[in-house]
């Protein structure tokens, strides 16, 4: 028989969450079925029993991936079935993943795998703010070591009320998005972006997201006694050498503090010095010797290059390049370094550099987004690029990682809003990492500003960012909070905190914990110390351009739009786009046409002014009434004996009859030297009310002979 566990969630607001085990997917380590709602997924986890030899980290993979049925839909494609994963599904395995991965004990190292499927949806909650939960309650009812458990909620800000897991239709209003992570104790992620919020704002929301997050903890505690998995199992996946640790630490640390001390500012000859101490005790051993401990060696070895670094900046307030803990690195940039694109910049900060590019387009150009419960349309787009050789690594280099769309996405985040609302152009940023020495993405947020303004998109405010790090050891009150973290402050420190915005308030904020205990109150400190690190780097910002271009590039490719009435958009188009298409070879121009709130919206772009007055002629004369007594510039289509066919609108023609195109009389029209494909004045002088066929005169134009 099956007797399946549930444990139910009340919100507080009517709506539930319910955690269900023991009757679906019952041979993994660990399963759970959440349903909110009609949304519904599957989290799974499974680990090997023991780690692969070697293994000194924690090798965790979580997949997430949404079912097309979920939402009765077929996937797009010739074989209609689920492909390779979306941004968005890599987006929130990313977001499940940095919420996981810190609580594993440090010595388990067997891999791990974290399986979330969407197997039903509605299209009214969000799934993604439910996947951290629906992980960490397949973790509490396994018997894997994990010191958790988690949850992930959404917070949004509407009309200054702070809703938890709002729908998609309330996100829309909101003014404030943000996915945060935490334990019961403590918040270990955030991720989000906002409209220029305060410091206090955001942690306002934090503390409002991890109130709720303690709800859904608890119920997982409760969930596993139920299950009976309080016990983990048991795990050996280190042999140390205590005799050996101490042996390296004794030999190494001095040495390794000199060059923490030291103030080197460039990484790779402070890496190399620091390399040299290792393999000068690894010197002291025989290679037998050696073969057996090189291994333990390299692992004590690094720990202690991490306890040097910190007591440093601890102890003396020392970093590893020289730099005081609030002290940003030196700055230079430049604007319209690469001619071809439509704007670009160089801005590097230190050892991390950014080439960004800004790149206008049409209507053409757009970005169609076909999720399972996301359609649309993206008009700005940023890509973010970082190399092999940004790092000094002799690498081939591969496509697009998780790692890429990640950083994409915050800096895309921390622009977006700065677009003005219905910018007629297509814009895509590419930032290209061509030196990485910290906070990259926070280059490409700089960069990403000055190749805009560079290229005259109105931007409504430049944007910055900054990178902030924490050193905090535990059970020891002294902390120092970092501005502008190196990559070794990022990889031997306690805190990455990214915080991107204008002079007016937070546009995108992304966080990262990797040690428990971290209060309210060195969150707040490292906020305000962010802040004036922004501040510094947007003067640096605005030294190099103030405001945008007041113009394009002369390359760039000028648009121009107009409504009409939706009842012409089939007369501009035509049979089989016969109409567009023509209009687009004679001018030159690019045209797109849609029906947007009940009118036809037109896109004119052209890389002349010339082309595109000529398109906008054509269109205005498709839909022009044709007014008795207006005159018209029209062309002659056709002669015959008793008169010229004259088109004195696009698709309309009329009858310019011989009587009508001079006072005197005219045997022939030859005698007028109007010939087909002449361009002349006529007038409209009389719509006959049964055909609806249009009588042209040119003659009223001329002066009336006096009678002799």
């Amino acid at each position: 028989m099956i007797n399946p566990i549930v444990k139910t969630i009340e919100l507080g607001d009517g709506r539930t969450i319910t955690l269900e085990t023991g009757k679906l997917a019952k041979q993994a380590d660990g399963s759970v079925m959440l349903r909110m709602g009609n949304t519904m997924l599957l989290a799974t986890v499974c680990a090997a029993k023991d780690a692969v030899p070697g293994t000194d980290f924690m090798p965790l993979q979580v997949e997430y991936k949404e079912k097309f049925a979920a939402y009765g839909r077929f996937p797009g494609g010739f074989t209609k079935r689920e492909g390779r994963a979306s941004d968005y599904e890599i987006l929130t395995c990313r977001l499940v993943d940095r919420a996981l991965r810190p609580l594993f004990p440090d010595n388990y190292h067997a891999e791990v795998y974290v399986n979330i499927i969407l197997f039903s949806a509605d299209g009214v909650d969000m799934p993604d703010a439910l996947a951290g939960l629906a992980a960490s309650a397949a973790l509490a009812v396994s018997d894997i070591p994990f010191n958790g458990p988690i949850s992930e909620v959404r917070v949004a800000r509407i009309d200054g009320k702070y809703i938890i897991n709002p729908t998609f239709d309330q996100l829309e209003q909101a003014d404030m998005d943000i996915m945060v992570a935490a334990t019961y104790e403590n918040i270990m992620m955030v991720e989000g972006e906002m409209n220029e919020v305060s410091e206090a704002e955001l942690l306002e929301a934090m503390k409002v997201a991890h109130e709720a997050i303690k709800v859904h903890c608890k119920a997982q505690m409760e969930l596993t006694e139920a299950v009976g998995k309080t016990v983990k199992r048991e795990y050996c996946h280190e042999v140390n050498d205590e005799e050996l640790r101490q042996a390296v630490h004794n030999a190494c640390y001095e040495k390794a503090y000199a060059v923490a001390a030291s103030g080197n500012k460039n990484k790779h000859e402070r890496q190399d010095a620091f390399d040299a101490i290792r393999e000068e005790f690894k010197a002291t051993f025989s290679e037998e010797e050696l073969a057996a401990k090189v291994g333990l060696i390299n692992k004590y070895y690094h720990d202690v290059e991490k306890e040097a670094m910190r007591r440093c900046i601890l102890d003396e307030g020392k970093r590893l390049d020289g730099r005081q803990t609030t002290e940003i690195r030196p700055i230079w940039s430049e604007i319209s370094y690469l001619p071809g694109p439509h704007g670009s910049a160089v801005f590097t900060r230190g050892e991390t550099q950014s080439l960004t590019s800004v790149t206008l387009g049409t209507k053409l150009d757009e970005k169609m987004i076909d999720d399972v419960l996301v359609h649309g349309k993206e008009r700005f787009l940023l890509h973010y690029n970082f190399p092999p050789f940004s790092t000094g690594e002799a690498k081939a280099q591969r496509g697009v990682g998780r790692r890429e769309i990640g950083h994409g996405n915050l800096a895309h985040r921390a622009l977006k809003k700065m677009i003005p609302a219905n910018y007629p152009y297509v814009v895509r940023v590419v930032s290209d990492i061509l030196e990485s020495n910290g906070s990259s993405s926070m280059a490409t947020v700089c960069a990403g500003t000055l190749a805009l303004m560079d290229a005259g998109v109105k931007i409504k405010k430049p944007v910055s960012g900054i990178a902030m790090g924490l050193i905090k050891n535990a059970g020891e009150e002294k902390y120092a909070v970092l501005s502008d973290i190196l990559g070794d402050e990022d990889h031997l420190g306690d805190m990455d905190f990214k915080v991107t915005g204008t002079k007016d308030g937070i546009t995108a904020t992304q966080m990262d914990i990797k040690v428990d205990g971290l209060s309210f109150e060195i969150l707040e400190r490292a906020l305000n110390q962010a802040k004036e690190g922004r501040m510094h780097i947007l003067g640096k910002i605005t030294e190099t351009i103030q405001e945008p271009r007041a113009d394009l590039k002369d390359h760039a490719p000028r648009i121009e739009t107009l409504t009409i009435p939706k009842e012409f958009i089939g007369a501009i188009i035509g049979p089989g786009g016969k109409i567009i298409q023509g209009m687009q070879e004679e001018t030159g121009a690019t045209i797109t046409i849609e029906e947007v709130d009940g009118v036809g919206r037109i896109e004119i772009a052209g890389t002349n002014k010339q082309s595109i007055d000529s398109a906008m002629r054509i269109i205005k004369g498709i839909v022009a009434v044709p007014e008795v007594g207006e005159v018209y510039k029209g062309k002659v289509r056709s002669i015959m004996p008793y008169g010229a066919f004259i088109e004195f609108l696009p698709g309309k023609d009329g009858l310019l009859h011989i009587s009508e195109m001079d006072w005197k009389r005219l045997e022939t029209v030859e005698e007028t030297g109007i010939k087909e494909g002449d361009e002349i004045e006529v007038k409209l002088i009389d719509v006959d009310q049964k055909t609806g066929k249009f009588k042209l005169s040119r003659k009223v134009l001329f002066p009336r002979p006096e009678k002799k």
